[in-house]
């Protein structure tokens, strides 16, 4: 099936390149010559033919690249090389076959100059190059078995849509989350042992001796 429209994607894109390019060409070519004869130019003169361009080369990219089968390519190419070959055989009755009186959308179809310059068979040489890649005549490889099946999840994982685990209850072991900041202690300090004075060795803890008797026998005076 690929191959019958493959085929007939050919029928179709070797007639629509011949249009496209002759009006791309021609359309090019006259704003060109006019722009000299005039000795200015406005670009926006160009866009149409170029569109036309764009769009052959855009046709014979898909036609040429696409791996679907080549009998497409080959069908269009010997149809753009086969009027070229002709003028080795009867030039004149090849050319005199070629429309001349055609339009589209206005602007004249001038099919002879790109069969006298050799574009047709350019292209069209271009094309039947794409019959000798062996790939595109065979199909697109399939897996044998098919997809293959994901791996088992342990048995310990839920699965991503088992909400489960949220509605369980809490384990009174589990600490509960935190940011991580350390918790406080709560457990009170030991108190201060008392100091007593007279009874430690520290020389700070209490008055000198000697004022300390001063002071003791200036009371038993009294």
């Amino acid at each position: 099936m690929r191959h019958l429209w493959s085929f007939l994607a050919g029928l179709v894109a070797a007639p629509l390149t011949c249009v496209l390019v002759a009006l791309g060409q021609d359309g090019s070519a006259r704003t060109v010559a006019r722009w000299v004869d005039l000795g200015t130019y406005h670009t926006a003169n160009l866009i149409q033919a170029a569109v036309y361009l764009g769009v052959a080369g855009i046709v014979l990219g898909l036609l040429g690249t696409l791996r679907v089968s080549p009998l497409g390519p080959f069908v269009a190419g010997l149809l753009l090389v086969a009027p070229y070959v002709g003028l080795f055989v009867d030039p004149f009755a090849v050319r005199n076959a070629v429309p001349t009186d055609w339009k589209v959308f206005g602007d004249p179809l001038r099919l002879v100059p790109i069969l006298d310059n050799g574009t047709t068979f350019l292209i069209g040489a271009l094309l039947l190059m794409a019959v000798f890649s062996g790939k595109r005549w065979r199909r697109w490889p399939r897996p044998a078995g098919g997809a293959p099946a994901p791996a088992a999840s342990g048995a310990g994982e839920p699965a991503p849509t088992d909400w489960s685990a949220l509605a369980s209850p809490i384990d009174p072991d589990t600490k509960p989350m935190t940011l991580g900041y350390p918790e406080p202690d709560t457990e009170p300090l030991p108190p201060l042992p008392r100091r007593e004075v007279g009874r430690t060795g520290s020389p700070w803890s209490g008055p000198p001796r000697g004022r300390r008797d001063d002071a003791a026998g200036g009371d038993a005076a009294d």
